[in-house]
């Protein structure tokens, strides 16, 4: 049986032809992303608009900051996703310390909106543990992962 890298670099027509659609199919959600993008930050100006001037005018409560933070991160997050589609056409491989970074966003965008008052401590406790777990996992990547994240070469 070939290993993945064999496969993956094969002279074999079809698996080209496939490598060609997948390509065309990344390019695709590069565009999605981008008016995701533009749609998020439309949309976190509009309920910015419309929450200041909510009587009373220009005041905005706690939790109106909150959500509008959590309005901020979502865009970001959908911004990093957008930075890992672009490296993976330009490099052709999955950066695993750039996916985990963007799920470590995600997650402190959570921590960030969640309403401790209605949040059972059963799941901040469980939150607190994928925090824990995803920078455990951060840090090794980082630290021992290097040369993990560099482009595969076709073998010769």
């Amino acid at each position: 049986m070939k290993n993945m890298e064999d496969v993956y670099f094969s002279k074999d027509a079809l698996i080209q032809y496939l490598r060609v659609i997948i390509r065309m199919a990344v390019r695709a959600l590069a565009i999605l992303m981008t008016l995701v993008i533009l749609w998020g930050v439309a949309d976190v100006g509009w309920v910015l608009y419309k929450q200041l001037l909510a009587t009373p005018k220009f005041m905005l409560t706690i939790s109106d900051i909150l959500a509008t933070f959590g309005a901020f991160m979502a865009v970001l997050i959908a911004i990093e996703i957008f930075i890992n589609i672009s490296i993976y056409l330009r490099d052709d491989v999955i950066h695993v310390k750039i996916v985990m970074a963007t799920a470590l966003m995600a997650i402190a965008r959570k921590i960030i909106i969640l309403d401790y008052e209605k949040t059972s401590p059963d799941y901040v406790w469980a939150t607190a543990g994928v925090v824990f777990a995803m920078s455990i996992g951060y840090f090794l990547v980082v630290k021992y992962g290097e040369e993990d994240n560099k482009p595969h070469s076709p073998k010769k």
